[in-house]
C-alpha cells in the first residue's frame, strides 16, 4: 500500500513591516511540484500578505527569530517542518526532494544549498561568491553551491527541514542564541537523539545576500562572534580548526605588522615563516579569484572576490576571538 504524502509545514519568519522578498517566496512555493503543504508566517508586525494555505501570527513588537520559529512549529499541522528564511525562495522540486529524503527513517533533518539568485545586484552577487568558495567558507562552501550528498551535524536554518516530532522532543530552538540557534538545534538533534542530518544538493533554494560591504561584513561578523563563543561552550561541532583559521590569519598579519614597525619585537624565523605563509595565502586568493571568474563568467566578480574574501576573513577572525574570549552566553 502506497504511503500517503506527508503534509509539510513551511515556516517563514519576518521582522520587517514590508519585505519585497516574501511575495517572491510565495510565488515560488505556489509553483512547487509537491502540493501537500501549508505555509506558516510568524512576524513582528501585522501585514497584508496572502497566498494559498497561509496561516499567520504577528506580535506587534520585536521577537527573537528562535522564538518565532518555535511558535511556527507549535502552529504547524505537518509532520515535516521546513524552515525557510524570509529572503529565500525555493526551486521547483524543493518540497518533493525534502519528502523523498525523509524516506530514510534515521534522517531527522535535511538541508540544502542556498544559492545566490541570478537576477540580483553586482554587490549582492559579490557577497555570495565570498561565501560560495573554498577560501571564503572553508569546507562549508557546499552550503552556498550544490555539492555532493553528505551527512552533516550543523546546518543553517535558511533551508532546513526537520521532523516535527523530533523537533518538539528536544524543545525546539534555543532562544538564548541568535545567530547560532540553528547550530544548537542541530547539535541537539544529532547528539541527544543520535540521528542524522542529510545534505541534499537538490533541496535547493535561492537565498539573497547582504551586499558588500557594510551589511555583508556586519552579518559575517555576527557569525564569527557566535562561532567563537560556540567553539568554547559547544565544542562538539564548533571547536574545529577551520573556524580558527581566520583568527590565525589575523594574528599572523598583525604580528608581521608589529615586527616591521617595532623590529626589536621580531623573531627572524617567525617573520620569515609568516611572510612565506602570507605569500601562499595571496596566491590562493588569486587562484580562487580565477575560479570565481570561471564560475560566474564575470571577470569583475573574480577581481572583487580577492579583497572581499580577505577583508571578510580578517573581520570574521577578529570577531571569532571576541566571541571565544566571552564568558557565559552571548546576549541575543
Amino acid at each position: 500500500m502506497k504511503r500517503k504524502s506527508p503534509l509539510v509545514s513551511i515556516i517563514i519568519i519576518d521582522y520587517k513591516k514590508e519585505n519585497p522578498y516574501i511575495a517572491e517566496s510565495f510565488e515560488a512555493i505556489k509553483n512547487q511540484s509537491y502540493t501537500n503543504y501549508e505555509i506558516i508566517l510568524v512576524t513582528d508586525y501585522r501585514n497584508d500578505y496572502q497566498t494559498k494555505s497561509l496561516r499567520k501570527k504577528y506580535y506587534g513588537k520585536y521577537i527573537p527569530p528562535a522564538n518565532k520559529r518555535d511558535q511556527g512549529a507549535k502552529m504547524a499541522k505537518g509532520e515535516i517542518l521546513a524552515f525557510l528564511d524570509d529572503d529565500a525562495y525555493p526551486s521547483k522540486n524543493w518540497l518533493k526532494n525534502i519528502v523523498k529524503g525523509f524516506e530514510d527513517k534515521d534522517v531527522v533533518g535535511i538541508g540544502g544549498p542556498g544559492v545566490t539568485p541570478p537576477n540580483t545586484s553586482f554587490l549582492e552577487k559579490a557577497s555570495g561568491w565570498a561565501s560560495a568558495s573554498l577560501v571564503g567558507s572553508g569546507s562549508n562552501f557546499y552550503r552556498f553551491l550544490p555539492r555532493k550528498k553528505r551527512f552533516v551535524d550543523d546546518y543553517p536554518s535558511m533551508n532546513l527541514a526537520v521532523r516535527r516530532k523530533d523537533f518538539l522532543k528536544i524543545g525546539g530552538f534555543d532562544s538564548h542564541y541568535w545567530p547560532g540557534e540553528d547550530t544548537k538545534l542541530c547539535l541537539d538533534l544529532t547528539h541527544k537523539l543520535n540521528k542524522k542530518i542529510l545534505y541534499l544538493p537538490e533541496v535547493l533554494v535561492y537565498h539573497h545576500r547582504r551586499p558588500l560591504w557594510i551589511p555583508h561584513l556586519k552579518q559575517n561578523g555576527n557569525f564569527g562572534i557566535h562561532r567563537g563563543n560556540f567553539a568554547r561552550i559547544l565544542p562538539q561541532t564548533s571547536f574545529r580548526i577551520e573556524y580558527f583559521g581566520p583568527s590565525l590569519l589575523f594574528l599572523g598579519l598583525l604580528y608581521l605588522l608589529i615586527s616591521f614597525l617595532i623590529p626589536s619585537l621580531s623573531i627572524v624565523f617567525v617573520v620569515r615563516v609568516g611572510i612565506i605563509l602570507s605569500l601562499l595565502y595571496s596566491l590562493i586568493l588569486l587562484v580562487n579569484g580565477v575560479w570565481v571568474y570561471k564560475k560566474s563568467k564575470d571577470i569583475w566578480q573574480g577581481i572583487i572576490s580577492i579583497p572581499a574574501i580577505l577583508i571578510t576573513n580578517l573581520w570574521y577572525g577578529i570577531r571569532f576571538i571576541q566571541g571565544f574570549l566571552f564568558s557565559g552566553k552571548l546576549k541575543r
